[in-house]
């Protein structure tokens, strides 16, 4: 009993000196920590959503997203949001952002609009207590191996959408991308808005490249800076205008992109020299 309890000592002790003199340890303590908390925080909401809603409701998204804007405090994460105006929009709307982590849930909860629900690859809902969530505030899961699947999920966001009068959230890079740029977008979300006839909401995130990169293990504290675009309308639109809106909304995204990463990329990085300083 006495060995356990040094054990721990001797972890709480080498841990703060480990964080403190190796980048690769802080990135991995602090990438497992968050992955850990959100198994957590998850766990507490589950038996919370089946209280207060009985089961799969977007109504949970209210619960979730209150605890979720927490976690930005404890990783040392500061969010700037510019444009929340242009989600002042009556009715259902597609939203489309890059994606370039798992931090992304922090920017993603900093600006969700009420009735809002992503949608996600079908693996997640197998992600133990943090799949549970998912399910119960009602993430619409496509499984992307299977394009019969795909589409069917499609069909049926369209018709969530116009019955529930629901917005949705897509990453329409469709993986993460750690490039530090935008990849080449995929058509569904823009066939889901062309087909619910409803506008796309574009939302830009800053570049997490100056305090966050998973090729040269780094994670440190810094600044997200979050830009929601005006919206493009898709009213009369068709499937074959789908290509030339894909590319309006690319371009768009991309111009935003360089324009809010650019003056973040100082500000870290003499946020980090300060703080090596002190």
């Amino acid at each position: 009993m006495v060995s356990v309890w040094v054990v721990i000592l001797m972890l709480f002790l080498i841990i703060p000196v480990l964080i403190m003199t190796s980048s690769t340890f802080k990135y991995y303590f602090r990438i497992y920590s968050y992955l850990a908390y959100l198994m957590l925080l998850a766990t507490v909401l589950i038996p919370w959503c089946l209280v207060m809603s009985g089961g799969r409701s977007i109504n949970n998204m209210r619960y979730v997203r209150a605890v979720m804007r927490q976690v930005k405090y404890v990783y040392g994460l500061k969010m700037e949001v510019e444009g929340e105006e242009n989600f002042q929009v009556e009715g259902p709307y597609v939203v489309i952002s890059n994606h370039q982590s798992s931090i992304d849930m922090m920017g993603l909860m900093e600006v969700l609009p009420d009735r809002c629900v992503q949608i996600a690859k079908k693996e997640l809902m197998y992600a133990g207590p943090v799949g549970m969530i998912l399910y119960l505030v009602g993430v619409i899961f496509i499984n992307r191996k299977r394009t019969t699947d795909a589409k069917n999920a499609l069909d049926e966001a369209v018709q969530t959408i116009l019955k529930d009068q629901v917005r949705v959230w897509v990453f329409p890079e469709g993986t993460r991308n750690h490039g530090g740029d935008l990849l080449p977008f995929k058509k569904g979300a823009f066939h889901l808005a062309v087909q619910a006839q409803v506008p796309i909401i574009p939302v830009v995130y800053s570049s997490y490249y100056s305090f966050y990169s998973k090729k040269e293990k780094r994670f440190s504290t810094g600044n997200i800076k979050i830009r929601i675009l005006p919206k493009i309308d898709t009213q009369g639109l068709s499937t074959d205008d789908i290509p030339e809106l894909l590319e309006k909304s690319y371009s768009v995204m991309k111009e935003a992109f360089w324009e809010i990463s650019g003056h973040l990329k100082n500000a870290n990085t003499n946020n980090a020299a300060a703080a090596c300083s002190t």
